[in-house]
């Protein structure tokens, strides 16, 4: 199948002043309490949805519009979050493109057909979102109409292109990415062709997203930052990311940038794009702030693990993140990284309290 020229959403989306807390800070203006949502924040800590995992898969509770919607309004009725991110993953857009996808259980994903050639690339197809995400774009539409009245708004979300390619040669997770490393070093034309597939299917999967009624999106770059030096990032991710980023620009939405593990070259990262630059853990927030600029927003970076602690240990490290902050404006409270399944409700419910109640005018 030709690849298909991304398009942006029908209807301009409104630039007037947001009243939603997330969507200020996310334009650096002030707020009356510093928005609270937490990476992962709809999934495995939650009993309500391992209930729903014994009866349906993961790629059923994706492809389900109504289960979707379901997960995906969970944490909000539970926490009061300040966001709502629409329950996916960032690999079934792999699926239309040709690759068979699987979730195995105590595995994780699992490609059945990875890249292995320069033939497998140029076999990709790139089609619509439309046609091959139409579960998660309703979702975002039943969610966004339950939310609207409640004045909390939606995420949508996709992944980086190197995070995607990785999963597609490796097959699934990887430790070292020697098949990636590899493929990207010894064919590098075709790594080109990989990645400028992967931008347009993103680029319109997530202006599709906006057209459906997310009014943010996040970019997740997982694994490029753990996988490469700084050399390798800016020749051979930097430009695909900088593309990706100035096309979703078009749809008129704050677009969070995350990467992952990034702290060597964070300043290149962040300079990809994005409105709103996401922080991993692994530096303090005043400092990765500073780094990236202070006239940028930034969401972050309380360290999930944090959230395995008493309440004693939790609570000083919330605060941490907070007078990092400083009350200035553009600060997302979120974690470093995603929520853990081990990780206590209770906890989830009390840091959301406690940011509301230490931060509020």
């Amino acid at each position: 199948m030709a690849e298909h020229t991304v398009t942006a959403p029908a209807e301009a989306v409104t630039r007037s002043e947001p009243t939603a807390p997330f969507l200020r800070a996310c334009r650096g203006l002030p707020v009356e309490r510093t928005p609270v949502w937490l990476l992962r924040q709809a999934g495995r800590y939650m009993p309500e949805y391992r209930a729903l995992r014994e009866r349906h898969s993961m790629l059923e509770l994706v492809r389900t519009p109504e289960l979707a919607a379901q997960v995906t309004l969970m944490p909000v009725n539970a926490f009061d979050l300040d966001a709502a991110i629409v329950f996916s993953d960032i690999l079934p857009p792999l699926v239309g493109m040709g690759l068979d996808l699987d979730f195995v259980k105590g595995d994780g994903p699992r490609i059945g057909n990875p890249l292995a050639s320069a033939r497998d690339v140029d076999l990709l197809a790139a089609p619509p979102a439309e046609e091959t995400m139409e579960g998660t774009l309703e979702a975002i539409a039943l969610v966004r109409r339950e939310l609207e009245p409640r004045g909390v708004p939606v995420i949508g979300f996709a992944g980086a292109p190197f995070t995607l390619a990785s999963y597609a040669i490796e097959g699934g997770s990887s430790k070292d990415f020697t098949r990636t490393k590899a493929f990207m070093l010894s064919e590098p034309a075709a790594w080109r062709r990989l990645l400028a597939k992967l931008v347009t299917v993103q680029a319109d999967y997530l202006l599709a997203q906006v057209r459906a009624g997310a009014q943010a999106l996040q970019v997740f770059d997982s694994w490029a930052g753990r996988a490469l030096g700084r050399s390798d990032y800016l020749r051979y991710v930097a430009p695909h990311n900088r593309e990706l980023f100035g096309a979703v620009a078009r749809g008129g939405v704050p677009v969070i940038n995350f990467s992952l593990g990034t702290s060597a070259y964070l300043e290149d990262a962040a300079g990809c794009g994005g409105d709103v630059v996401g922080l991993d853990w692994q530096l303090p927030l005043d400092e990765a702030w500073q780094r990236v600029g202070l006239d940028r927003p930034v969401q972050g970076n309380l360290d999930p693990a944090a959230l395995l602690a008493p309440w004693r240990e939790l609570e000083p490290r919330i605060d941490d993140v907070l007078d990092r902050a400083g009350g200035r404006p553009g600060h997302v409270f979120n974690l470093g990284h995603g929520l853990v399944p081990q990780t206590p409700p209770d906890n989830v419910r009390r840091l959301v309290e406690h940011v509301r109640a230490r931060t509020s005018s």
